[in-house]
């Protein structure tokens, strides 16, 4: 199945993603849970599949995507995990390379993707997203994909000339993240490990990979991850970037205003968004 959260008269919902619109569970569940994330923490996903076959209440249309999981306690990002970005790069730490994303840096499918005023490097990165569905610290690489509720799309904006040896900086300017459309359950994806991603700018293809390329697999960073710390339903661990980034093309190629960028993953669906010039920043 897919999930969804979105707003509908700037109130925030969430509901089931079909191919005939949105069967809402707000008007459904919303009693017992307020949102997706509590859905996850309750273990309800099932519950939920009961109303997969009722009349729809929504297109598309009607609506505003909200990023799939609106506040997540918890986002960790993953760099240079794909051999040919860490080629682009000359990385070679064996370790996972980990940073943090904020929850106000995200924004929804065909919402715009900000770009910061204060650059003129605003870079793509489109990347698999894992959902965590079940609570737990110190999990082992063979329990880990129990505790994965699904999995979306991710597009990690990064403000390249804010991005130096700590990659944070560069990486919560406000909704510069892309995350969605939907979260994809894991029934739907029996094997992560083989997945293709392309990311595509104005139409062409500029990221093309499978997630069988990941040099930390998904197993390996969750239970990496929760080594150190404890995650729970809602969390995000977004996965890295494919080779193909606009820094280290010749010449460069950054994204601008009036641009639109997307990411497509085999079996989860195609994030979308127009990027916009960020409006009177604050100095």
């Amino acid at each position: 199945m897919k999930f969804i959260s979105y707003s509908y008269n700037q109130q925030a919902h969430y509901g089931i993603l079909t191919q005939q619109g949105i069967i809402d569970l707000t008007t459904r569940m919303g009693k017992q849970f307020k949102d997706l994330k509590s859905l996850l923490a309750a273990g309800a996903l099932k519950q939920a599949q009961k109303y997969l076959h009722e009349p729809v209440d929504f297109s598309e249309a009607d609506i505003e995507f909200l990023p799939v999981i609106v506040n997540p306690n918890k986002i960790l990002c993953v760099g240079m995990n794909y051999a040919d970005k860490r080629a682009e790069f000359e990385q070679t730490d064996p370790a996972p390379t980990l940073f943090v994303r904020f929850a106000d840096s995200q924004t929804g499918h065909q919402c715009p993707l900000i770009k910061p005023a204060i650059t003129n490097e605003f870079d793509y990165e489109g990347e698999l997203a894992v959902i965590i569905g079940k609570n737990g610290m110190h999990i082992s690489e063979q329990d880990a994909l129990s505790h994965v509720a699904g999995y979306s799309c991710y597009m990690d904006g990064s403000v390249r000339d804010w991005q130096h040896t700590w990659f944070t900086a560069g990486k919560n300017w406000p909704k510069t993240g892309g995350f969605g459309p939907c979260l994809t359950t894991t029934d739907d994806i029996p094997d992560p490990a083989n997945l293709t991603i392309a990311t595509y700018l104005n139409g062409n293809q500029v990221q093309h990979d499978n997630t069988r390329n990941l040099v930390h697999k998904i197993p390996e960073l969750i239970a990496y991850i929760s080594t150190f710390t404890a995650l729970s339903a809602g969390d995000v661990i977004i996965t890295g970037s494919p080779g193909g980034v606009g820094k280290k093309r010749i010449p460069p190629l950054f994204m601008k205003a009036g641009d639109r960028i997307e990411v497509e993953i085999e079996k989860i669906g195609r994030l979308s968004n127009i990027i916009a010039d960020e409006i009177n920043p604050k100095r």
